[in-house]
């Protein structure tokens, strides 16, 4: 298994904040983002880091603080409209880095404190893995991608809808095996893509989603109001 931390969106709902500083860099609770990540991947799984053009020395500097080795891989992008959006990453980089194991996807601008190894023993190693998440606040759902459980298949996932039938969500930490990949690949074809939630959708429809079900904290931070 491979792991690889998306961190190459520009944040720009968190202007100005992200203006001069990767959302993945900022801190919460004295360190990077991207850092708890990092320290929650198992010590044997290798770790890449997608990040763009524009924080690249960031980033590298950022490399060098850590205590475990993780390889920085860049997109060409100095703006969010050059961006390839989190999904067309994901595919570009398992074509340029051969990836053929079960991979590990995770967004370097959320935090969590459920156990990252136990999520990884839950994988059956055949079928895409979504951490799940209860808000306990159907309100709130309504900002995520909500989803239905049949025991632990997902059977739905709603982006963003007006009157969510649940409060799980799905949470920006994926397990994914390398026979989606053909269907990730031409998903992508279709046009540029970015959220992941509706990647999972399309997934659903041809495939059997599998999902894990956390109750730790976990925080998305998106905006100025949610890293405060």
């Amino acid at each position: 298994m491979k792991c690889l931390i998306l961190a190459g969106g520009f944040g720009t709902r968190l202007y100005p904040l992200t203006k001069k500083k990767a959302k993945a860099l900022l801190e919460y609770k004295g360190k990077p983002l991207v850092t708890h990540v990092v320290a929650q991947v198992p010590e044997n799984i290798d770790i890449l880091v997608a990040i763009n053009k524009k924080f690249e020395a960031d980033f590298r500097h950022w490399g060098k603080s850590l205590s475990r080795k993780v390889e920085i891989c860049i997109e060409e992008a100095w703006t969010e409209e050059q961006r390839k959006g989190a999904v067309s990453s994901l595919n570009f980089w398992i074509e340029r880095k051969n990836i053929a194991e079960d991979l590990l996807a995770i967004a370097g601008d959320n935090y969590f404190e459920f156990d990252l190894a136990k999520f990884i023993g839950a994988y059956n190693g055949e079928n895409t893995l979504v951490a799940i998440h209860d808000i306990s606040d159907k309100n709130k759902a309504s900002q995520f991608g909500v989803v239905q459980l049949d025991e632990h298949k997902i059977v739905k996932l709603e982006e963003k809808p007006a009157k969510p039938k649940s409060s799980l969500i799905a949470t920006a930490c994926y397990i994914f095996p390398p026979r989606i990949f053909p269907i990730l690949c031409q998903y992508c074809t279709e046009s540029k893509r970015d959220n992941l939630g509706n990647f999972i959708s399309y997934l659903i429809d041809t495939d059997e989603v599998h999902g894990y079900t956390f109750t730790e904290l976990w925080l998305d931070i998106g905006t100025s109001q949610s890293l405060a």
